[in-house]
């Protein structure tokens, strides 16, 4: 499926998220490297199966196979940690702040891409989410890595345009 294929599928009446989308795709401002990853991270945070195949076919072309690999690994990484951190940080007994997650979190720590990409494709992933404890931890890596607040947002910005595809596309078939 092409990402031209996924703009087809978005309903008439979304039409502002597929103008949305649509100048997402065109938009250069991030890196192609950065960009195509987190298109493709965010794609398979959506759970969508089109936006998966769309943007890993998109993503086949500008990245290597290690990124792609990488983009994936972060999706499904914070899939995990977005519930856990998310159920430390609302649960009213504070003692699961001073239990160890145990969980295996490797990816974070040799992403294989750019270790920058890897926290700005994590803080879209775990906006989408939902996790604000995540939010936080990957804003201030990226801060801390000098990475300028409009390239933040921007991150999740197309998270947030790349969710609402995925909502339109399966509200429409309903």
């Amino acid at each position: 499926m092409s990402i031209g294929e996924i703009s087809d599928q978005i309903p008439d009446f979304a039409k502002d998220v597929r103008l949305n989308f649509s100048s997402m795709v065109a938009d250069e401002t991030l890196r192609e490297p950065t960009r195509y990853g987190l298109f493709l991270a965010c794609a398979v945070a959506t759970r969508n199966r089109q936006m998966m195949l769309g943007f890993e076919t998109l993503a086949a072309t500008k990245l290597t196979p290690e990124a792609i690999e990488a983009a994936k690994a972060v999706a499904s990484v914070m899939a995990m940690s977005n519930i856990y951190y998310r159920f430390v940080h609302l649960a009213s007994n504070k003692q699961y702040r001073t239990m160890p997650a145990r969980l295996r979190m490797s990816l974070i720590g040799n992403p294989g891409v750019d270790k920058a990409d890897c926290e700005l494709w994590s803080l879209a992933v775990s906006a989408i989410n939902g996790c604000a404890a995540c939010i936080d931890a990957h804003e201030k890596a990226l801060q801390a890595a000098n990475v300028a607040a409009s390239t933040i947002q921007t991150a999740v910005r197309f998270a947030a345009i790349i969710q609402s595809v995925a909502v339109a596309i399966e509200s429409g078939r309903v």
